[in-house]
This record gives structure tokens, sequence and C-alpha cells, in this order.
């Protein structure tokens, strides 16, 4: 049996392929929207990619399966658990076959067998694999997608935070705890293959060991040392990461099928003016994705700043929407990668790119650029004292309950667009995060919603408890 590994670092995204090298034939589970690297890695191999399958109906990103049955022709292999609400609308277009629980498929000699794991979404399978080549006709691994990950377990409360079905938190939850129940059933050798790692935001604790045993697992996983249901459930709902908005367009499109990429229009590469630029953030939004202290020195008025980094995509989802146009101010070597990024969570509408060399053609006292002051804790330190600067943390809720600045107040950076009407313009803005990435996104932010004077916090909460400076204040609500 050949088995792939194949992991998206900026979606903390695991995918596989599974072939039979004595027929030639290979499978993709969970697979991202852009195909290329299993068609590539298939071909190194020797395989042909004959089929693709789920182990539901993702939250996080843009699914490659109709990619991959479009360009390839491969059979669907989906989930027909859950329900009428949660299935698999686009397949019926495509050679498919809907799997139930105790379902068996093979691709070549290897077998695949289908576990119902509901409790991260209704619909939700595992996969467990046997090697037909082998000595053994026992079962060698299993696919658990967003059921188990190393060190933790699916978040149940996605259905209801990201796509609106009310009260299905807890009853999700308790789906989750007969899984697995289930689950600790089956033999300690078994390995357990993922559909993410550390960073991901469909669990609360995931290890960024790629892969485990139900043995392992078993022994070091906080979520199966539970005997009692209700503690289960107690503790599984409790400090799970924020939402993002983007997850319910996900949900909407992997279940309905998104835009094929190669009918997407490519975006107009653009020479241009600054004042062009401006009329872009008339018509839409400009991204500018230059690293935050480039973008703070000088930047176009109205332009949002999302460094290309490895949280690029994650912001990108939180604060970008679906329903305006995008255009890109990026350099020419990066534009590729970044649409890439861009449509692995469907934000497709990139109507146009310029270099942000451009930037250069305006003085400092042009009134079509802008800038924001970065600053330490020396510099601030008195304005913070006398409450005449109005400090902002824009952290997650868990780590503002770990601490925060006496006189700050919060609201966490993915919900800073809804938020920053409400607050206040009677004097300046600091803005503060962990280490001083998500405040500069944040500044961005504020100035395009008409803050003028905006400062972001270098080092951030991090270096500012190292100093010392000040007791942290906990929050023990």
């Amino acid at each position: 049996m050949l088995l792939k590994y194949f992991y998206d670092e900026k979606l903390s995204q695991a995918s596989y392929l599974v072939g039979c090298q004595a027929t030639g034939e290979a499978i993709i589970v969970d697979p991202s929207r852009n195909i290329e690297p299993y068609i590539k890695t298939a071909g190194a191999h020797g395989v042909r990619i004959v089929g693709v399958t789920e182990t539901h109906i993702h939250a996080d990103f843009l699914s490659g399966s109709l990619e991959l049955a479009s360009r390839l022709e491969t059979t669907l292999y989906l989930s027909d658990e859950g329900g009428a609400d949660w299935k698999y609308e686009y397949a019926t277009g495509y050679d498919h076959r809907f799997l139930r629980n105790g379902d068996v498929f093979s691709i070549g000699n290897i077998k695949f067998e289908v576990v119902h794991t509901p409790g991260h979404t209704p619909e939700h399978i595992s996969l467990l694999v046997t090697d037909g080549g082998a000595f053994t006709k026992d079962p060698l691994g299993i696919f658990t997608g967003d059921f188990v990950f190393v060190g933790d377990v699916g978040r149940p409360d996605l259905l209801e935070k990201a796509v609106g079905v009310h009260g299905s938190s807890e009853k999700m939850a308790r789906m989750m705890y007969r899984s697995l129940q289930q689950f600790k059933n089956f033999p300690d050798y078994l390995q357990v293959w993922p559909g993410h790692g550390a960073g991901s935001a469909c669990g609360k604790a995931l290890g960024a060991i790629p892969s485990s045993t139900i043995g392992y697992e078993k022994r070091t996983n906080w979520a199966l040392q539970y005997n009692d249901e209700n503690l289960f459930v107690e503790a599984l709902l409790a400090g799970q990461p924020e939402a993002p908005p983007y997850f319910s367009m996900m949900k909407r499109l992997n279940k309905e099928g998104a835009e094929q990429i190669g009918r997407i229009a490519a975006p107009l590469p653009m020479g241009g003016s600054i004042d062009s630029v401006q009329e872009w953030t008339e018509q839409g939004i400009v991204l500018d994705t230059r690293p935050a202290s480039e973008f703070a020195t000088k930047h176009i008025r109205g332009s949002i700043n999302i460094p290309y980094n490895k949280s690029f995509v994650t912001w990108a989802g939180w604060l970008l929407g679906y329903d305006l146009p995008l255009y890109l101010l990026a350099s020419n070597d990066d534009v590729p990668d970044i649409l890439k990024d861009l449509q692995s969570i469907g934000l497709d509408r990139v109507i146009a790119t310029l270099d942000p060399y451009i930037i250069e053609q305006a003085g400092e006292s042009d009134s079509r650029v802008m800038k924001y002051e970065e600053v330490t804790m020396d510099m601030i330190d008195d304005a913070i004292q006398t409450e005449s600067i109005y400090v902002l943390d824009v952290r997650s809720m868990a780590e503002w309950k770990e601490g925060h600045f006496p006189q700050a107040n919060h609201v966490m950076l993915g919900h800073l667009q809804e938020q920053a009407p409400k607050l206040p313009h009677d004097k300046p803005i600091l803005v503060y995060c962990k280490t001083g990435g998500r405040s500069a996104i944040a500044a961005s932010l504020l100035q395009v919603h008409g803050f003028k004077e905006v400062k972001s916090l270098v080092g951030g909460y991090e270096k500012w408890s190292k100093q010392k400076k000040l007791p942290p204040t906990r929050d023990v609500k």
C-alpha cells in the first residue's frame, strides 16, 4: 500500500493519497482545492487517481473533491449519514457512491470500511483501512478526519456558532461522547490519521505530531479519559476558540459545489497610479500584503493590511468577506501563491493586482497615503496611566481571560470590522495583541474606519508582561 501525506500549514489541514501499487490505482482522502500536488505525486509513483473521499462536509477550507471529479472523472465516495440537511448536493452530477455505516469499498486491493462517527458534524464518517496485499487481513489504520486528532477531538459547536443551528452544541457533544466509546473499542495498534494539526480552529488542543495510534490516544488524549457523559460534555464545550464567520460559507460551498478553478477569471495585472488604487477602495477591498512594518510607514488611504505570512489565510477568512471584490497589492512573485491561498477558502473575486512599489510615488505629506505609529511600552506608558489613550486588546477571549492591561478594552480581531463603529473617536487608540502581528492588522482596519491617530504596540502583551511594569489583570469570570 502507498500512503502519502500532504499538509497545508496555513490551514493546518492534512490530506492523503492512498494507492494500490498492484493495480496502479489511488484515492485522495479529504483533498484541498489545489489538486496539483496530488496529481504530481500520483504520477511520480505510477498510480492513477480513480477515487476521492471525504470524512465530512468541511467548514474551514474548500474541498478539492469537485475539482478531482470534474478534471479526472474520479468516483466520489461521500457520506450519506446525518439526515437530509447534510447531503452533498453537487455529487449527483458526477460518478458517486453515497456511504453509510458499515459500507465497504475498495481501491485496487485496499479496502475501506465506513464507520459513522458523529460529534463534530452529524454526517461525519471515519474510514478503516485494510491492505489486501499484506500478510494479515486486519485493518492497518483509520482516517479520522475531524473526529479524533492527536491529543484532541473535533469541536461540536461549529454548527451552532458558524452555521446557526440553534441548540446543536450539546447534542453534538453527546454524539461525540458516544462515538468515542466506539473508538475506544478499536485495536490499540491501529494508526490514526487525522484531518488537522496544531493551529486548526476545528479543535482547541491539537497536537503537532502528524499521526498517532488508538492506544496512544487512549493513554494521552484528554477527551478519552472521561467515563461520565455529562462531565465530558461540559469539558468539551468549555474554551473552544472563536468560530470564523467564513466557516458558514465553506459549509455551503462544500455542500452545494464551488466554482471550478479553471472557470475563475484571472485577475488583471495592472499598472496605474495611486489615484486608481484609491478608486478601488470605493469599489471593493484593497488588500496590501506587505510586512506590517512597511505598511505602517506608508500605505494608500483606505487599504487593509494582512501580511502574507503563515496567518494570512486565517485572517483573510475572518476579515475580507465574500460580497465585495478584492484588489491585491502584492509583489508579482507572490501573486500566484496568494491567489491559491485565497482560493483555498473560496475568496475568488480578485479583480486586479498591482505591485505596491507604486506607493513610493507619494511623498510623506501626500494626502493619498497614511501611516500609523509603532510604539514601545516606554513610549506609551504615561498615556496609558493617565487614560489619555484608549487601549484596545484584539487577542482571543481565552487570551484576554488569562491576563490583560488593567486599562484595556477587548474586541477580538476577527470581530473588529463590525465593532469598530462603536469605539470612541475622542482620543488616540493603542491596539495590542500577543506579539504585535494582529495589532498591526487591527491598526489598518481602524484607519479604514476613520480613526486618525492609531498606534500599535511593538512586542505586544508578551513583551509587556515580561517587563513586569504592572501586575497583569486576570479576568476570572
